[in-house]
C-alpha cells in the first residue's frame, strides 16, 4: 500500500458507525455463547438428536447468527452492494425461522396430557418470543431504506433470543441462581435471568444512542423486547391462552 492511499483507508475506517464495530462483536460474541450452551445437548450430539426438528431449529437459528455476524461485517467494511444483495437471503431465511420454530414446539409438548402452568408458559416462551423476532425484523425492514434505523432494529432481534442461550449457561456455571429465580408449576423460570441480561444491554444501548446520537430507536426495540416478556410471564393465567395451548397442539403440525 502506498503512503498516499494510508490516509484514505484510515479515513473510512475512522467514518464507519461504531455501532457496526460494535453489531459484529456482540454477534460474535454470542454465537460463541450458543454454541457453548448447546455443546452438551446438541453440538457434541448431532448424530444423536430425538427428531428432525431439533435439527431444523437449531440449523435455521444458526444461520440467522451467522448472517447477523456477515452483515455487520460487510457494513463495517464498507460494502454496502453486497450487504444489500445478501440481506435478502432473510426474506426466506425468518420464514423459515418462524415455521421450523412452531413445528419444533409442537413437537415438544404435543405428547403432554395436560400442558399445565408451566406447559403453557414454555409454550408462550416460544410463540411470543417468535412475535417479538418477527416484530423487530419486520421494523427493520420497514426502515431498510434509513441505514441507521435499519441497522438499530437488526441488532435487536437478538435480544429475544438470549434466554434459551444464558438459562443453560447460567444452569451449568452458576447454578446458585437456581434459588432466586421464581417458579411457575413448580418450575424455576431461569429465563429471567436472560431477560435481564438482554434488558440490561439494551438499556446501556437506550442511554448511549440517546446521548451520542439523539436516537431513540433502541428504547423503541427495548418496549417492544419488555412487552413480549411481560406476556410470556402471564400468559399462563390468562383464560385464552390456556385454550389456545390445547388447541394448538391439537393441531397436526408434527
Amino acid at each position: 500500500m502506498s503512503r498516499r492511499s494510508r490516509p484514505a483507508v484510515t479515513a473510512r475506517v475512522a467514518a464507519v458507525p461504531p455501532l457496526y464495530h460494535f453489531g459484529v462483536r456482540l454477534f460474535a460474541i454470542f454465537t460463541m455463547a450458543m454454541v457453548l450452551a448447546f455443546w452438551p445437548s446438541y453440538f457434541s450430539r448431532l448424530a444423536d438428536q430425538p427428531s428432525v426438528h431439533h435439527h431444523a431449529h437449531g440449523l435455521a437459528m444458526t444461520a440467522w447468527l451467522a448472517l447477523l455476524i456477515a452483515q455487520a461485517s460487510l457494513m463495517r467494511a464498507g460494502n454496502r452492494a453486497l450487504h444489500r444483495r445478501l440481506g435478502l437471503l432473510s426474506y426466506v431465511l425468518v420464514p423459515v425461522i418462524v415455521v421450523v420454530t412452531l413445528r419444533f414446539v409442537h413437537y415438544t409438548v404435543r405428547e403432554v396430557p395436560d400442558l399445565g402452568e408451566y406447559g403453557l408458559f414454555f409454550l408462550a416462551l416460544v410463540v411470543w418470543t417468535l412475535v417479538t423476532f418477527v416484530t423487530l425484523f419486520a421494523l427493520a425492514m420497514i426502515y431498510r431504506k434509513q441505514p441507521a434505523v435499519h441497522a438499530r432494529f437488526m441488532v435487536s432481534t437478538l435480544f429475544p433470543l438470549f434466554p434459551p442461550v444464558t438459562d443453560r449457561l447460567i444452569a451449568r456455571f452458576m447454578p446458585s441462581v437456581l434459588g432466586i429465580v421464581p417458579t411457575i408449576g413448580g418450575a424455576e423460570i431461569l429465563q429471567v435471568a436472560g431477560f435481564a441480561i438482554a434488558d440490561t444491554i439494551l438499556v446501556g444501548l437506550v442511554i448511549w444512542d440517546w446521548q451520542k446520537n439523539n436516537r431513540r430507536v433502541f428504547l423503541v426495540a427495548l418496549a417492544i423486547v419488555v412487552a413480549g416478556q411481560a406476556v410470556i410471564m402471564n400468559a399462563h393465567r390468562v383464560g385464552l391462552w390456556q385454550a389456545f395451548g390445547p388447541w394448538f397442539v391439537g393441531l397436526p403440525l408434527t
